[in-house]
């Protein structure tokens, strides 16, 4: 079990693993291009092997993406589809590129338009994705806080995701924050025994490859995407002492989206609080 965090990777993506070390994350997380725009930077040749040879030297990794905020694979405007669908083509691109395991991302929302009338365009947008990027990099998708219609707050409804688009190539990244706002009582010993056995049901096992740890301003159920440090929030050191120790997470490396103790994003302080946790085995003392 890696502890990890999103970082910055402006400047030069090499630039991302020098934050990483500065804060003692042993997996990253970044953007490649704005968070909230469509243009996205070309990274050269040279960055592209600066970034290799930093990872070679310490041995940071695994790596993912993020993608953008402005992708929504249900929306009824078909051109916004396509720009997502371009983006994270982009994304996967350049997963291939820098050895990135592949882009962690939110699907989207049906606008109210229902989850089972969108679905035949989401299973064509993430064939269209797959259809035309290198086959190393991993699609993985990011479950929601359930808040505006969002598509993938359930696991029911990422496996049937994952069913109909029928490729190996589609993962799944669980937010710690995300499913206890969706009702997900993670933070809960006999709680999470039961989020993970239905995760196994619907998903399976398998193809979970990361988890991003936050924890979370809003209660149980509450629906809202809001992070908070480790311990600061419902989910609580005690709560993640629960998430650290089940064997599903053993091998999955967890990447930190929390907004730090000065907010300036993942800092030491997170980090370290999690490795502590960690059991023997799993990288701890």
């Amino acid at each position: 079990m890696k502890i990890g965090a999103h970082v910055s990777a402006s400047g030069s993506i090499d630039k991302a693993i020098g934050r990483a070390e500065e804060i003692g994350a042993e997996a990253i997380q970044m953007f490649v291009s704005g968070p909230t725009t469509w243009r996205v930077k070309q990274h050269s040749e040279d960055e592209v092997e600066a970034y290799r040879a930093r990872v070679e030297e310490t041995d940071i990794q695994p790596a993912f993406f993020h993608g953008i905020y402005l992708i929504n694979l249900g929306s009824q405007d078909l051109e916004l589809v396509r720009k997502g669908i371009d983006s994270l083509v982009t994304y996967q691109t350049a997963a291939a590129r820098i050895g990135c395991l592949g882009t962690i991302f939110h699907v989207g929302s049906h606008k109210g338009f229902g989850f089972d009338a969108v679905l035949p365009q989401v299973i064509g947008a993430f064939r269209d994705v797959l259809d035309n990027t290198p086959e190393e990099p991993w699609l993985i998708i990011e479950n929601s806080a359930g808040m505006g219609n969002s598509i993938g707050a359930s696991f029911t409804q990422i496996g049937k995701i994952i069913r109909e688009v029928g490729s190996d190539r589609v993962k799944v990244c669980i937010d710690t924050q995300h499913s206890f706002a969706n009702g997900y009582h993670v933070g809960d010993k006999g709680g999470l025994a039961d989020v993970m056995d239905e995760f196994e049901r619907e998903i399976g096992l398998e193809r979970l490859v990361a988890v991003h740890a936050n924890d979370s301003k809003c209660e149980l159920d509450g629906g809202l995407d809001r992070h908070e440090n480790i311990g600061e929030g419902y989910i609580g050191l005690e709560g993640f002492e629960v998430i650290t120790a089940h064997p599903a997470f053993e091998d999955v490396p967890f990447l930190l989206e929390v907004p730090g103790v000065e907010r300036g994003g993942p800092d030491r302080k997170n980090i370290d609080t999690l490795k502590a946790m960690r059991p023997e085995g799993m990288g701890g003392k």
